[in-house]
């Protein structure tokens, strides 16, 4: 993300959430509108808006081995659309409170799954983001 340097990042991967669920992702404060810049290169394979998430992002690694998901989204970049290959530090996003966040939590929720079938890109093993953004 935009402006938030490796030693502002918690790990919250393994923390507890409603219904007995795993966080199984990592979560980054920012203010409201804050530009979400890709991961990586790859292709936005779905924008999709769900309770939970809110406005969401899944993207397909460029070697299909990977998804990550970006939630709690306030709203997409300008064009934005599936199809579209995004490449590493392109901002995708902004910031928001959408989905079950909480009014005025602004933060990305993103995660990162290993996937064996980029057709079933929303089943796969989910694997801890923090070590990675540590760096």
């Amino acid at each position: 993300m935009a402006g938030v340097r490796p030693d502002q990042l918690h790990d919250t991967f393994s923390e507890s959430r409603s219904e007995g669920r795993i966080h199984d992702a990592i979560d980054i404060a920012a203010p409201l509108g804050t530009p979400v810049l890709a991961a990586a290169d790859g292709t936005i394979v779905k924008l999709f808006h769900s309770e939970r998430g809110g406005t969401t992002i899944y993207q397909l690694s460029a070697d299909n081995r990977f998804i990550y998901y970006y939630a709690h989204l306030d709203r997409y970049a300008e064009g934005l659309t599936e199809g579209h290959f995004a490449k590493q530090g392109e901002t995708i996003a902004y910031v928001g409170d959408s989905g079950n966040a909480g009014a005025g939590n602004y933060h990305l929720h993103f995660s990162i799954a290993l996937i064996s079938d980029p057709k079933h890109y929303w089943e796969g093993v989910n694997i801890n983001p923090y070590p990675l953004l540590k760096r």
